[in-house]
């Protein structure tokens, strides 16, 4: 349910390291709590965003959640598939569902970031 060789914040975002860039994305624990995912607002290309801000929202049918940037960095990348098909999120949120790629900051640290053991024990699951 929580990839091992993931990354992960206090606030159910995960990080996939892929060469320079980080993929993320919100994990199995955060889509199942929001329920079904209606709207995505996530930052442009191009922008740059700061660790633990708000760079994004996530409307579902029962609330709005904003969604925060694991590290400092700037966006290289984002998926323009939940514009049209959100629902990702929902049905894959490891793969197709990811939201964002960013490239960090030479000073941005791992700092708060959890592995797979420790973010299941913060939620207090098995």
């Amino acid at each position: 349910m929580y990839p091992e060789d993931l990354k992960y914040t206090k606030d159910h975002e995960w990080i996939r390291t892929d060469g320079d860039t980080l993929r993320v994305g919100v994990t199995d624990f955060a889509q199942e709590a929001l329920g079904d995912i209606v709207f995505v607002t996530l930052p442009e290309v191009g922008s740059d965003v700061t660790a633990g801000s708000t760079c994004g929202e996530i409307e579902s049918t029962k609330s709005v959640s904003d969604v925060y940037a694991p590290v400092t960095g700037t966006v290289v990348a984002r998926n323009e598939s939940l514009d049209t098909a959100p629902e990702l999120i929902n049905s894959d949120p490891y793969g197709d569902g990811w939201m964002l790629e960013i490239r960090p900051a030479d000073d941005a640290g791992s700092e708060g970031l959890l592995d797979a053991a420790a973010y299941r024990a913060g939620l207090d699951q098995p």
